[in-house]
């Protein structure tokens, strides 16, 4: 009895003395528990239950503007670092430390601690976890695209620092156009952004500066180079600042296109129209030439950000493990300033890539299309499915700013919140806020496709049948799609399918396009000050447009202009100068590229003031909580009950 008393009592005296935890410690955790979740859900990674000697550390990654060096000085506090792997684009790294002591050390002190990102914007907070091993997975870098020439140090810092105070930014001459977002000057000739192109004939007094003639006849003379270049832009990018993917129109200039970069480096994106991507380093004071299939088939951009995923230097490296993954880091972007050099073109291109050349292309002219004998269904797969996928990737490229009242319902969502963004699109929207788990689906695949390249969780589907189990999210957003379906009846099913899949109490967003582009004196950005065409006359002086499936054709749209029927064809402009652009984003093969030039048109029903509250109200179980007019949407706030 007296051994079983003492026994009891050392467990009293346990309990009386184990730490109770406090409030901001059962915060921690119950935060590290989710984002272990995250993890083992989002990304496969199996976290250990027992210490080891390798952590994974959860928002501690170069997806969360975290970058290699910031890290490491926190890490390497706990003990000897044996390696650091930082997957690009990803909010998590592996650390492998000498001894399991150090790693259970970091643990135990890193749970819970804020970091500040390399832009100094935001505090991120740090959720290790143990894992059992770490797979470092060896990548070769992509070949860079045949014809492109990288030099290295083209100029010495003393001629980079007379080039750039050689740039006279005020200009007396009124032709040349400034752009809202950065400062740009034009030599030889005024490149036009307006339409990809310049005016032959209309050269600008004074030539290339001497300085830059001096530069350039050095490039002849080293063999870098076989025309002297006749036009120069110059663009200043500040941080965040970058350049749309594209392709220097054929016609308007000659083989060799050359990008000196001075002021910082920057990483260029080069993508062929199969889909292959190769981002392209651009050290400070470096000449990129691009000539043959580099100038004429591939596009280059610049990714609008405000740091890049770089290589290491070498005294960055730690360990003994080597390869591409885990020697990433990210540079914080400064002030770059570009100088393009072209030779005009003054007869028409003969590439060797006449699918994707302006010049070995007939323009197709636009003419209505005939509508009058189809079928509301026949009508949405001629007139939106089929539009969407040919023009999914020029599509994809003008849809990259949220709108922020979509946002705004994003964020105000729980944590955790499962979410169906029906007709996601290029799902802009997917990755916005990223404490929810959002499934995209679309009717288009190419879309889809876009999506997967992402990153994003998304499935190709009809918006009358989605396959997800009912009553299974905690919201659904449909942005610009219902407007799309060519009957009541069917807007209706669609609304209807949005609520089938929301749990009770769950919400859904929905936009569609307003007949009231002007509402309340306050005009939407898709109106175009002035703007005219015997199309919009012609449209003014009609009423009552027939409804699809008539015998009549619908009327055909003049973009920028008010509404004057509600079921309409809205023109979508594939233009010489984004026809590459559209290819590549969507991996068409060569042989199967769009002609550029070629006009699509959409199917709309644009939705008078009330018609979607009234739509909603025939839906049961739901409540309108808000409903409210947007840039030229109409948009409503449900609630399943």
């Amino acid at each position: 009895m007296a051994a079983h008393s003492e026994s009891t009592e050392e467990k009293m005296a346990g309990c009386n003395t184990r730490p109770k935890l406090s409030k901001e410690q059962k915060k921690v955790m119950k935060k590290e528990a989710k984002a272990k979740n995250i993890l083992l859900r989002h990304e496969g990674i199996e976290t250990a239950s027992r210490p080891s000697k390798s952590l994974v550390v959860a928002n501690g990654g170069l997806g969360n503007g975290v970058s290699r060096q910031q890290l490491l000085d926190v890490l390497q506090i706990y003990g000897l670092v044996e390696s650091l792997v930082m997957p690009p684009n990803k909010p998590y790294a592996f650390v492998t430390y000498a001894t399991p002591e150090a790693a259970i050390s970091a643990y135990s002190s890193l749970s819970g601690q804020d970091i500040l990102s390399i832009d100094g914007e935001q505090m991120i907070t740090l959720y290790p976890s143990f894992v059992d091993k770490v797979e470092v997975k060896e990548t070769s870098p992509p070949a860079i695209p045949p014809g492109l020439l990288l030099v290295e140090n083209i100029v010495s810092p003393e001629e980079e620092l007379a080039l750039l105070e050689n740039i006279c930014w005020e200009t007396n001459n009124c032709n040349q156009k400034s752009l809202k977002h950065r400062r740009v000057k034009h030599y030889g000739y005024e490149f036009r952004y307006d339409n990809n192109n310049v005016d032959k004939d209309q050269p600008l007094p004074g030539g290339l500066p001497e300085i830059c003639t001096v530069l350039m006849d050095r490039c002849l003379h080293q063999g870098l180079i076989k025309n002297m270049p006749d036009q120069l832009t110059i663009n200043q990018y500040e941080p965040g600042q970058g350049i749309p993917p594209h392709i220097d129109t054929h016609s308007a200039f000659e083989d060799e296109i050359l990008s000196l970069s001075l002021g910082s480096e920057i990483v260029m994106d080069f993508r062929h129209p199969d889909g292959t991507s190769v981002p392209v380093m651009v050290p400070r004071r470096s000449l990129l030439v691009m000539s043959g299939e580099a100038r004429y088939l591939w596009t280059h951009g610049i990714t609008p950000r405000k740091f890049d995923v770089i290589q290491v230097s070498e005294g960055q490296r730690v360990g003994a493990v080597s390869g591409n993954t885990e020697e990433l880091t990210l540079s914080k972007r400064g002030t770059r300033t570009s100088f393009t050099f072209r030779k005009i073109r003054h007869c028409p291109c003969k590439c060797a890539f006449p699918l994707v050349c302006d010049s070995q292309q007939v323009i197709e002219k636009e003419s209505p299309p005939r509508v009058g004998e189809l079928e509301p269904e026949s009508l949405e797969k001629e007139y939106v499915h089929k539009v969407y996928e040919d023009i999914a990737g020029h599509f994809s490229s003008t849809r990259h700013t949220p709108w922020p009242k979509v946002v705004d319902f994003l964020m105000t969502l729980s944590a955790g919140s499962l979410v169906a963004d029906v007709g996601c699109g290029n799902g802009k929207y997917i990755g916005i806020n990223k404490s929810l788990y959002i499934i995209g689906c679309d009717r288009s695949k190419n879309l889809v496709d876009i999506c997967g390249e992402r990153k994003f969780e998304a499935c190709v589907c009809d918006a009358l049948s989605v396959p997800f189990r009912s009553g299974s999210f905690d919201a659904c957003i449909s942005i610009a799609v219902i407007h799309h379906f060519a009957t009541e009846e069917r807007r209706l099913a669609a609304i209807q399918e949005l609520l089938r899949l929301l749990r009770s109490g769950g919400k859904a967003l929905v936009y569609v396009w307003a007949m009231e582009q002007e509402y309340k004196k306050n005009k939407s950005k898709y109106l175009k000050e002035g703007k005219t065409s015997s199309e919009a006359i012609l449209q003014n002086a009609k009423s009552d447009q027939p409804p699809p499936g008539s015998a009549a054709e619908l009327p055909v749209h003049t973009n920028r202009t008010a509404f004057d029927s509600q079921d309409l064809l809205v023109p979508w402009h594939l233009k010489a100068n984004n026809h590459a652009k559209n290819n590549e984003a969507t991996n068409a093969k060569v042989e199967n590229q769009l002609v550029p030039g070629s006009v699509y048109h959409r199917y709309y029903h644009v939705f008078r003031e009330g018609e979607l509250e009234a739509l909603c109200s025939r839906v049961s179980d739901v409540t309108v909580r808000h409903s409210y007019h947007d840039q030229g949407n109409w948009c409503v706030i449900l609630e399943k009950l």
